[in-house]
């Protein structure tokens, strides 16, 4: 009888860290899960505006064709862009060059008043604005989940059952500078 208090003693030793890990590994499962969940979500909206871009360009080249080089060049970045396969700082990356050569495309435009007024234009132009401001949301979603990912796997204890397992916090996905950030948009007509 003497003997149970000391073994209850000891699985309870053993007992409260082994749940411990296996709640941490839980948590950090569900957050690697939200964070492809939420990479998903801003993988559709980026393919949707792959779909819009070069609508954009074939309607600026039917009247502007002699600015040739800058849709040419925003197809291009589109296109590397659609192949990325990489990271979100790799994917970033190729975003901040398509929405750098995109923001070139909208100064074409302003040179030309007969592209603002086109209705096909504007459509594409408030297609495009809505894709953008839903890019942003799954942006921010998906970063508040790797921030939530990266704090767990940075703080004591947790961290120590991370890496037991080997599980690795995401990156952020973050555009170049401010500037970049700003969606391209051309004033309605």
């Amino acid at each position: 009888m003497q003997w149970i208090i000391p073994l209850g003693l000891l699985a309870l030793l053993l007992l409260v860290p082994l749940i411990y890990v296996l709640v941490i590994y839980n948590r950090l499962v569900s957050l690697r899960q939200h964070v492809a969940e939420s990479w998903s979500d801003i993988d559709v909206e980026l393919k949707r505006r792959y779909e819009l871009i070069p609508n954009l360009v074939a309607t600026v080249k039917g009247y502007a064709a002699h600015e040739r080089e800058t849709l040419e060049k925003v197809i291009a970045l589109r296109n590397a862009a659609a192949a990325s396969q990489a990271g979100a700082a790799s994917q970033a990356r190729d975003e901040t060059a398509l929405m750098l050569g995109v923001k070139q495309l909208f100064a074409i435009v302003e040179r030309y008043p007969q592209i603002k007024a086109d209705a096909h234009f504007l459509e594409l132009q408030r297609e495009l604005a809505l894709t953008e401001d839903r890019i942003a949301a799954a942006r921010r979603f998906y970063n508040a989940n790797t921030r939530e990912m990266r704090q767990l796997c940075e703080t004591i204890p947790s961290s120590l059952v991370a890496a037991m397992f080997s599980i690795r916090p995401g990156e952020y996905f973050e555009l170049g500078s401010d500037a970049e950030r700003i969606t391209p948009r051309v004033g309605m007509v």
